[in-house]
């Protein structure tokens, strides 16, 4: 027993790479219906759900369903990174100076 512990500790001494990989490679798994993150912890949006959005609700600004909506953003009413969904039932329009005050809060 003596023997295999100490070839485990040898391996883990001579190969650190190797094991260190292998058990980031373990937790780094996740199921598919996730949120991914990137590596600054930002939760990936899908562009397809923006533009349900604005097909839904056209810009307040111009009335159009499509292109530049001067003078407003496409806001979650429930920030993602506080557990709200990336669809169009948690998106708003929002003023830019509206959208600047909410992100100093938030």
């Amino acid at each position: 027993m003596k023997r295999i512990g100490a070839l485990v500790l040898a391996a883990l001494l001579f190969m650190p790479d190797v094991a260190l990989a292998r058990s980031l490679r373990s937790h780094s798994k996740s199921t598919a219906h996730e949120t991914t993150r990137s590596r600054v912890h930002r939760t990936k949006r899908d562009p397809a759900q923006r533009h349900r959005f604005v097909h839904r609700h056209p810009c307040p600004s111009t009335g159009r369903r499509s292109g530049a909506c001067p003078g407003y953003i496409v806001d979650h009413i429930k920030p993602l990174k506080r557990g709200g969904a990336d669809r169009p039932s948690n998106m708003q329009w929002q003023t830019v100076a509206e959208a600047k005050a909410k992100d100093r809060w938030e």
